[in-house]
């Protein structure tokens, strides 16, 4: 009976990746890149960049705008202020657009 149950379960581990990429693994390979707004950009879009790009720029968002609130500035300011400060944490190769908007490895 237990055995019937086996294809299903190795049929799920399957469709499901067995590590979520996380935003250093995406940088690393050109995924995506940090914009001179303080957020990230989908470089190659797929269904599982595009989604970590929205996890990550949610969190900065609600960053920024709790620091927005502490400092009196806008939360596009503060965003801004962050870029240069992400892009000088990035390694070697990673992917930034700098303030005229064009894209450039670190």
């Amino acid at each position: 009976m237990k055995l019937r149950f086996i294809p299903m379960v190795v049929a799920a581990l399957i469709a499901i990746p067995a590590l979520a990429m996380d935003l250093h693994e995406a940088r690393s390979v050109g995924l995506v890149g940090e914009k001179a707004d303080g957020y990230v950009s989908a470089l190659k879009p797929s269904a599982e960049v595009n989604a970590l790009v929205s996890q990550v720029n949610a969190k900065r968002r609600a960053e920024y705008t709790r620091i927005s609130k502490q400092n009196g500035q806008a939360v596009d300011v503060v965003g801004k202020l962050a870029a240069p400060q992400i892009v000088e944490g990035l390694d070697a190769g990673n992917a930034y657009q700098d303030a005229s908007g064009a894209w450039k490895k670190r």
